[in-house]
């Protein structure tokens, strides 16, 4: 009989989504990229409440990466700003479901009041025990490693006591688990920087639906398929 790390899981612990496809949905209808970034944010709260009902523990979203930068200074603007309204305007969302909300992300280079949001919803839901949604904002995969590197590096510890648990330790959310499923909305198939560390033996699920068109159902049925799997770990 195999052991239960080999069996099949019901609901992942923690998942991971790539939010793709706001601004094609919106150049589709002759929109602005802005309008699409709007619809795409009823699209996560759906979802996000989606999550919360299904039991997951963790759900990541990838809300601005370390390339996005490379956008318009109005695109990057409005999404800024699009972070901060939500953040201020949701915690009763969050109370209703019992969502506790942090981030990850260099903060180096987010602007001030961005971080003040993102702070005080952080303090403000911390008392809830339900899932927790986290933020990853101005993040990526290899910044998150080089920065753990650094702090590692300012510690003055030998090479030889160089672990992979101290380098998560190191991160912003050490205590995070690994992702046990990623998804990725907009028809791409790569992770573009996203949880390289954490998704190191996660399932992959790949959509073609544009974010902003994404549904619960799509997302119950990746949960479903899921739990379908079985997850071996490299044990055979």
């Amino acid at each position: 009989m195999e052991t239960t790390r080999t069996e099949t899981a019901a609901v992942p612990q923690h998942v991971g989504i790539i939010m793709d496809g706001n601004g094609r949905w919106a150049i589709k209808r002759n929109l602005s990229r802005s309008a699409g970034h709007k619809e795409g944010l009823k699209v996560t709260k759906r979802i996000v409440k989606t999550a919360a009902v299904l039991g997951i523990k963790y759900l990541t979203l990838y809300t601005f990466s370390t390339e996005n930068w490379k956008r318009t200074q109005e695109e990057v603007g409005y999404l800024m700003n699009l972070v901060k309204i939500h953040l201020r305007a949701e915690f009763q969302f969050y109370k209703d479901n019992n969502i506790r909300v942090t981030y990850i992300g260099d903060k180096s280079k987010l602007p001030k009041d961005v971080i003040a949001e993102l702070d005080k919803a952080y303090e403000d839901t911390a008392a809830f025990t339900g899932m927790t949604v986290i933020l990853a904002i101005n993040y990526g995969g290899r910044n998150e490693l080089v920065r753990s590197a650094a702090k590692i590096v300012s510690q003055h510890i030998p090479p030889e006591q160089i672990t992979e648990q101290l380098i998560s330790s190191n991160f912003d959310f050490p205590t995070l688990p690994d992702a046990d499923l990623i998804i990725r909305t907009g028809g791409e198939k790569r992770l573009s920087n996203f949880l390289l560390w954490h998704s190191a033996y996660a399932e992959l699920e790949f959509s073609d639906t544009l974010w902003p068109d994404y549904t619960e159902d799509e997302f119950s049925a990746s949960i479903y398929n899921f739990a379908k799997r079985r997850r071996r770990f490299g044990g055979d």
